[in-house]
């Protein structure tokens, strides 16, 4: 498949680079591997075969054989030649025709997820794209007009679609480990006020805005220390910052919670002005959201493979 058009920033990435953090190698991997799983599963395909990620614009693709896909995620304005696509149904194309992606209208990121997959080299063990480093995916960057990819050709499917995930503002969360180094008044504000996503958040970090600054109660000297996907980090001036997919793997800031594993997707796609809410949980429920998860992804893959 060749990508004609690419105003949006869309990169090959699956479920990430596990193992290599204490080496300094970032996970990267998919924003919303939520999203990622109910495609691959939706398509036939492995849990964590690579997909294309698109970041918002316009991303035009011509395929060079049949294919069958689909697109999960964010709700994209979406055409297959003229015609309207829904996302989360699996398409049949034929070679030659035009996939063209104009606009996210729900969401950040979504998932080009192709039967069979892309035939793309692992570095490290995982196909996603790091580009700061400048390797995996396709050559260590974003895709843009002319680039080629291949593309492991399987049979066509039947036409399906499932349910997407319900959006939420509601993000939940559990308490961090200098979570009791904050002011009454920061915790309380922590869960009570609205967090604004800014414009300058990317794939490293969400940075947001809140009316009150979170406040510690005495200054915390830390050591850089190990870092994940879903903390978040209050630097001096008292906004936070929630670690993505591309996140460092050392800070020094105090973190004052961090993102259950089953909201990770849900607060990706939270879109730049909008705001969330954060509400703590404890470790049992998080547990319990993320085996909820697995379980949306598991009654797709038998959904999919009974049709």
């Amino acid at each position: 498949m060749k990508i004609l058009d690419a105003s949006a920033l869309a990169s090959i990435q699956d479920s990430g680079r596990l193992g290599y953090r204490s080496m300094g190698v970032g996970r990267n991997g998919a924003m919303d591997s939520w999203s990622l799983q109910a495609g691959n599963a939706l398509i036939k395909n492995k849990l964590n075969e690579p997909a294309i990620e698109i970041a918002l614009g316009n991303l035009t693709i011509e395929f060079e054989e049949d294919v069958s896909f689909c697109l999960t995620g964010a709700l994209y304005e979406a055409y297959l030649d003229d015609k309207r696509i829904p996302c989360y149904w699996r398409i049949n194309a034929k070679a030659k025709q035009i996939l063209k992606l104009v606009r996210p209208l729900q969401g950040m990121y979504t998932y080009l997820c192709i039967h069979g997959g892309f035939d793309i080299e692992p570095v490290l063990q995982s196909t996603s794209t790091n580009t700061k480093a400048e390797f995996g995916g396709f050559e260590g960057r974003y895709l843009k007009a002319d680039d080629a990819l291949n593309v492991r050709v399987a049979s066509s499917l039947h036409i399906i679609g499932v349910t997407r995930l319900a959006p939420t503002q509601t993000i939940r969360v559990i308490k961090s480990s200098e979570y009791d180094c904050f002011t009454a008044a920061s915790q309380k504000a922590f869960e009570a006020q609205q967090w604004k996503l800014q414009t300058n958040s990317n794939r490293m970090g969400y940075r947001l805005a809140g009316e009150s600054a979170l406040e510690l109660i005495e200054p915390v000297q830390m050591s850089s220390h190990g870092v994940d996907i879903g903390m978040i980090q209050v630097p001096p001036q008292g906004q936070p910052i929630v670690l993505m997919a591309d996140g460092q793997t050392t800070g020094g800031y105090p973190k004052v919670a961090t993102v259950i594993n089953a909201d990770i997707g849900l607060m990706a796609q939270i879109r730049f002005g909008k705001a969330c809410q954060f509400t703590v949980v404890d470790v049992e429920q998080a547990l319990c959201e993320q085996q909820k998860r697995h379980h949306y992804i598991e009654q797709i893959k038998e959904y999919a493979h009974e049709n």
